[in-house]
């Protein structure tokens, strides 16, 4: 047993060296699925068709109504007064029917009259789960329920120079996914609460290309989304929430008065604890969860507690890259990669997309193309966004002036008069 004790200490030791120095891992702990999980995962789905169809691009690239979620600072940057957005999203088609994400989003800007240089902006996600029916431990029936979940949020954004803005947004969290369950398995489910607020910093800087062409610029864009409390379902245990770090950057080139392309990239890591491995006398690898940390220690530890070392800390960030080209900003074409390394979860697909803007109204379309086949077919395969979006150039013109208010009392005056 002594023999035992001392073998698996040494081991122990052995492990952490070689991890610290990011040297062959012996144990076999590198290059292990090791899947980051949070609560609540709907919060990092991309909620809008643009963004969807330029393999989920958005920190960076130029304002619109969904910024809401991706940066909401970008809103004190737009160059419209206002915006509404609503997306519809049937989810993992190809696995089930019946569940779909909505979104709906906008934002109203105010200040000075030649320098509204301040933005207020909502959101609202609905995602159903669809009917499941529950069971317990030995398959036995135990109801059935309609899961759901749904976050509300509230976000301000303002310029603080003609090239940097900055925002700042809250939101509540609500998470109904044991509906039906009732007391399972001996555990009482409830649904989970949360609260959490989101940072962003937008920079932009006009560029002027060879041809003297104004309309090219450069962007770059940084937040962090989802710092908030943990959730808990049964008071047993409280899980993070998906707290995100991302960066992105943009370059908008105005080939001419008529075309503009835009490339985008983004990188997003998520600021939560990572699943530790751990291998027992039999060589079998144990995942465990750090459920025990507190939010701020979840947050600045997920830069160094991969077991892996910093390989793995590397493999945990994902990529989105995305282009768009616009023609006379009516006519729009899209298209995207996301790639997430197969060791944290292998989400890796295409996206295109196509657009069209008429006066105020915007219709985008985004759709997943399929990949892979039989048990490898990724689930997200075929999978579809429609975004309406509703642009208003200057609030002033949906407001009736005093001078024209004045004239058409005095009007009515008059014909009271003449009857």
């Amino acid at each position: 047993m002594i023999n035992r004790t001392l073998k698996f200490a040494l081991c122990a030791s052995i492990f952490s060296i070689a991890m610290k120095s990011n040297a062959q891992n012996s144990s076999n702990l590198l290059g292990q699925y090791n899947t980051i999980t949070t609560a609540v995962p709907f919060m990092r789905i991309s909620p809008d068709a643009r963004s969807g169809a330029m393999g989920d691009v958005g920190i960076a690239i130029s304002p619109d109504a969904n910024s809401q979620f991706w940066n909401v600072s970008k809103l004190a940057m737009s160059n419209k007064d206002a915006g509404f957005s609503m997306t519809y999203t049937p989810w993992l088609k190809d696995l089930v029917p019946d569940i779909f994400l909505a979104y709906i989003s906008g934002y109203a800007k105010f200040g000075e009259k030649e320098n509204k240089n301040q933005a207020i902006s909502f959101s609202m996600r609905y995602f159903s789960l669809g009917d499941i029916n529950y069971t317990t431990i030995d398959a036995t029936p135990a109801g059935t329920g309609k899961p759901r979940e749904f976050s509300l949020d509230l976000g301000y954004s303002r310029k603080l120079s003609d090239n940097l803005s900055v925002g700042l947004s809250g939101k509540y969290i609500h998470s109904n996914i044991i509906n039906g369950a009732g007391n399972s398995n001996g555990v009482t489910y409830k649904p989970g609460n949360a609260a959490a607020v989101d940072f962003g910093l937008f920079y932009t800087k006009p560029l002027r290309t060879n041809d003297d062409v104004e309309g090219s610029s450069i962007n770059a864009g940084l937040v962090i989304t989802n710092i908030g409390s943990k959730i808990s379902y049964s008071g047993n245990r409280k899980d993070f929430i998906p707290t995100n770090l991302g960066i992105g950057a943009a370059y908008n080139y105005q080939v001419d008065e008529f075309n503009k392309l835009t490339i985008a990239l983004d990188v997003n890591k998520l600021l939560v604890p990572s699943p530790q491995l751990t291998e027992d006398s039999s060589g079998n690898i144990i995942q465990s969860y750090p459920f025990d940390k507190s939010l701020m220690s979840g947050m600045l530890g997920s830069f160094s507690d991969a077991p892996g070392g910093g390989k793995e800390e590397l493999q945990e960030c994902m990529l989105s890259i995305g282009a768009e080209y616009s023609y006379q900003n009516q006519f729009f074409a899209r298209a995207g990669y996301f790639y997430e390394s197969k060791y944290k979860g292998d989400r890796r697909f295409l996206t295109v997309g196509v657009g069209v803007k008429y006066n105020v109204f915007g219709l985008n379309i985004a759709y997943l193309v399929p990949s892979g086949s039989g048990i490898n077919r990724n689930p997200l395969s075929n999978t579809l966004r429609f975004s309406l979006l509703f642009d208003v150039d200057d609030l002033s013109k949906l407001i009736l002036p005093n001078d024209d208010k004045k004239k058409k009392n005095d009007k009515k005056d008059e014909r009271s008069e003449k009857k």
